[in-house]
């Protein structure tokens, strides 16, 4: 099975959840004008970073503020933490049972958290 580009996913996720959102952050891997004009058009933020083909990409990406864009780390490293107490296989084979399987290992993780201190 071939896995669609990061750019294709992140747009599908971003347009089902538009209205709770104010600033995206990612990576380059998310690297799209297409969804860097969409999320604009709807009053969102996009905080993602060009990959440096030119030199124009390189001064965008010197706009960035990085207390903002340094959020993203924080987020990568609880994904981490959670791949790392449960491992990155997901047993569901729908994209919306692989999400609530996610978030029930999220939840779970918070539980873990709490009921340590």
């Amino acid at each position: 099975m071939k896995q669609p580009h990061d750019t294709q996913v992140g747009q599908q996720v971003l347009t089902g959840n538009l209205v709770q959102l104010t600033t995206i952050t990612a990576d380059k891997s998310y690297d799209s004008d297409t969804l860097r004009h969409e999320l604009r058009e709807v009053g969102i933020r996009p905080v993602i970073k060009h990959r440096e083909f030119y030199g124009l990409n390189k001064a965008h990406n010197a706009r960035h503020y990085e207390d903002v864009y340094h959020r993203r780390l924080i987020v990568e490293a609880i994904f981490f933490a959670l791949k790392h107490r449960f491992g990155e296989t997901l047993r569901a084979r729908t994209w919306f049972d692989q999400f609530r399987e996610f978030v029930l290992k999220a939840a779970a993780r918070n539980i873990e958290q709490v009921v340590r201190l």
